[in-house]
């Protein structure tokens, strides 16, 4: 097991170093921020005084060396656009990306798991086949179309909640939180919505997917045989197998549903890191622009790292392997 760890996580650090690595070359090509910084009135010695300043007159590897440094230790640089910390300004937007991701999360697992197996169980009634057929609008329509109708329904239309923004927040130790207020509250549900509902489609489609699945199994049918009750096979044993392959596809959607944030932020003007991102991109500001990526790039290995761990745990196949030497 302790092998195992230390290979997972050395895997992980690795994968880190090339993502920064990439994103790091790839914003050097999406323009000169030195041309948004100065206005009009600049000259050579201006411009030339300003890229020593922010080390862009140096070698790539420097610049690169001095990144992974500076982020390790949790210092990004100052933002081109802000003249600020950028460590600073991502905690800032920091809260209200993750109180939307882990409300997105929740509805996404609660219902993707009832859902799926709601429709495995009654998978000959009227009801399942509705939400099956209804589960396609989530899997087919993008992520901003799903928020424009949102709002055009019950913003718009209905004018039950609010089409943008957060919301009152409250402060509480340095973290701003929109629960504690009614505004707040408000302002979440419609974002939440339109992030969660691709990821609590595919979670109950593959649920569905997979208990029908261990349905058909022979330990099933004898369970039926010995004349338990259907809550007991359903639930106890059917369930308790399916999620095995359903855990590491959880894993994965939450961390895309950090990722794809981003969509959801821009299309309800939600004040977090992915919108952050947007306006970063639109003033070339590169270490906003690197710091979100690598940020972005830690949640998804940490969150796969864990997901890895936990499948180890729960599948004994794993123990066995590993203890056989295979």
């Amino acid at each position: 097991m302790l092998a195992y760890t230390i290979r997972r996580v050395a895997q992980s650090a690795l994968v880190l170093l090339i993502v920064g690595l990439v994103a790091f070359s790839m914003f050097r090509f999406v323009g000169d921020p030195i041309e948004n910084m100065l206005g009009q009135e600049r000259t050579v010695e201006d411009i030339e005084r300003l890229r020593d300043q922010l080390g862009l007159n140096q070698s790539f590897a420097v610049q690169y060396y001095r990144f992974l440094e500076g982020a390790v230790q949790g210092n990004f640089g100052v933002s081109y656009r802000q003249g600020r910390p950028v460590a600073e300004i991502l905690m800032e937007r920091a809260p209200a990306t993750l109180e939307l991701a882990a409300v997105s999360a929740i509805l996404a697992i609660i219902f993707g798991i009832a859902f799926g197996v709601f429709t495995a169980i009654r998978r000959d009634g009227f009801v399942a086949n509705f939400i099956m057929s209804a589960s396609l609008i989530g899997v087919s329509l993008p992520t901003f179309l799903i928020g424009i109708l949102l709002i055009y329904i019950f913003s718009v239309e209905l004018n039950w909640l609010p089409s943008f923004g957060r919301g009152e927040t409250v402060d509480i130790g340095g973290w701003s939180t929109g629960f504690l207020t009614e505004s707040g509250l408000k302002a979440l549900i419609l974002p939440a919505i339109t992030l969660g509902l691709y990821q609590m489609t595919l979670i109950m489609r593959l649920v569905r997917s997979e208990m029908l699945e261990v349905l058909r199994q022979d330990y099933i049918r004898f369970a039926c045989a010995r004349g338990l009750k259907d809550r007991t096979i359903n639930f106890r044993h059917a369930l308790k197998n399916t999620m095995v392959p359903v855990i590491t596809v959880i894993g994965l959607q939450l961390g895309a549903i950090i990722a794809f944030a981003i969509i959801t932020e821009t299309v309800f003007q939600w004040p977090g890191v992915g919108l952050l991102f947007i306006n970063a991109i639109q003033f070339v500001d590169i270490p906003v622009m690197a710091a979100y990526l690598m940020l972005i790039s830690v949640m998804f290995v940490a969150i796969n790292l864990i997901v890895d761990m936990l499948y180890f745990f729960i599948d004994p196949r794993l123990r066995v392997d590993r203890a056989g030497g295979h």
